[in-house]
């Protein structure tokens, strides 16, 4: 059986990638307590097409 709660999926896109106007879209898919974390996330994750560590923000 299903679990219930506070816990949503949340899509993290990167900020540095969408200003340097290269082709494609660094995104991670996490979880997150709506009880907890009410406003949106801010994570440091590793872009692939940058080969560096970026701050990933939560969109939608």
């Amino acid at each position: 059986m299903a679990k219930k709660g506070n816990r949503i999926q949340v899509i993290l896109e990167c900020t540095e990638h969408k200003n340097s106007g290269q082709p494609g879209t660094s995104r991670y898919i996490t979880t997150k307590s709506k009880k907890n974390t009410p406003d949106r996330m801010e994570l440091k994750k590793f872009n692939p097409i940058l080969k560096k560590m970026t701050v990933h923000k939560e969109i939608k």
